[in-house]
């Protein structure tokens, strides 16, 4: 039996998409900002909001094949806060870019190696095991800075976040580099199909021969592979390293995962709509920190907003039936 048959199902359910509530979301946010807001429609914080959702979208792809994959990864925030850390003191200690973020990305595809194994061989459960190495990720940025900063981040890191090439913002170009790059792996791979059947029909990759536990260990390390990027993009908008730069970020990423239709089982989802999901949260807390409302708020009302659409799903999924 070939994988690519048995999970045929999946493929389409995940091409056609469950974003209905996502977009219709990210259209009410935009026009609710555009009246509240002055500024929301400039072209400067239109292009700030694409920069700035370019960092939550490097963790929300890996995040919607975990999901896929009936899995969860709740140590994305702090293994980028470690990999923020590590690669500013690093690069500053080598005064240049690539060795001290070849570093990083070991350092970040062993984070995502453990967390595979320990979920795969060990059976612990997901939530269990990316919990723990949350904390372990946490205190190692907290042992990494003392605490404290790390400043003085050169130039040529800088130019990833500020720069333009072509006449376009160098986190435009990742963005479209990292959403075709997943796209090929999970619709035009048999490695996407097997991360599909992970979450929807595991059976037939066992039928098939396929080692189920070295699929999922390979999600995690390439979530681990994406925050170490992200950690660039990061270290060159905050022109620093800090040790809680990006804790709570995996919260972002689930959400707006769950806002582009991914189903939590049955591996049922759309990567596309998880672009649509991330725009709506960068919409969503740019405009309401134009309208000045304090971070704890935004973090609630995102989770409001994660409700929202999945209950519009829910009801068009209802007047399908």
């Amino acid at each position: 039996m070939r994988v690519a048959d048995s999970s045929a199902g999946f493929i389409r359910q995940l091409q056609k998409g469950n974003s209905v509530g996502a977009s219709l979301l990210l259209l009410v946010l935009c026009l609710l900002f555009t009246v509240f807001s002055e500024n929301f429609t400039s072209a400067p914080n239109l292009i700030n909001i694409v920069k700035q959702s370019t960092i939550l979208l490097l963790l929300a792809l890996p995040m919607t094949l975990i999901i896929l994959s009936e899995g969860i990864d709740l140590s994305m925030g702090a293994l980028l806060t470690l990999a923020n850390v590590v690669l500013a003191s690093l690069v500053i200690k080598f005064g240049v870019l690539w060795p001290a973020f070849l570093l990083v990305l070991i350092l970040c595809a062993f984070f995502g190696w453990a967390n595979g194994l320990i979920i795969s061989k060990l059976h612990i459960p997901p939530f269990v095991a990316t919990l723990g190495t949350l904390g372990i990720a946490q205190g190692g940025a907290l042992l990494v800075t003392d605490g404290q900063s790390v400043v003085g981040i050169p130039p040529e890191i800088l130019y990833f976040y500020s720069g333009e090439w072509m006449g376009m913002a160098m986190p435009f170009w990742i963005a479209i580099v990292a959403c075709a790059v997943f796209h090929v792996l999970l619709s035009h791979t048999p490695w996407g199909n097997h991360v599909i059947a992970l979450g929807g029909n595991r059976e037939a990759l066992t039928l098939a021969g396929i080692k189920a536990d070295w699929v999922l260990i390979s999600v995690y390390v390439l979530s681990g592979v994406m925050c170490a990027i992200a950690a660039v993009l990061l270290t060159a908008r905050i022109s620093s390293g800090h040790p809680t730069a990006a804790l709570g970020m995996e919260f972002d990423a689930i959400a707006a995962v769950a806002l582009g239709g991914t189903s939590f089982e049955k591996g049922k989802g759309w990567l596309w709509g998880t672009v649509i999901g991330v725009l709506a949260v960068g919409v969503l807390r740019n405009g309401l920190n134009l309208m000045g409302v304090p971070s704890a708020v935004q973090v609630a009302a995102i989770g409001i907003l994660v409700i929202l659409a999945l209950m519009v799903d829910g009801l068009r999924d209802k007047q399908n039936d």
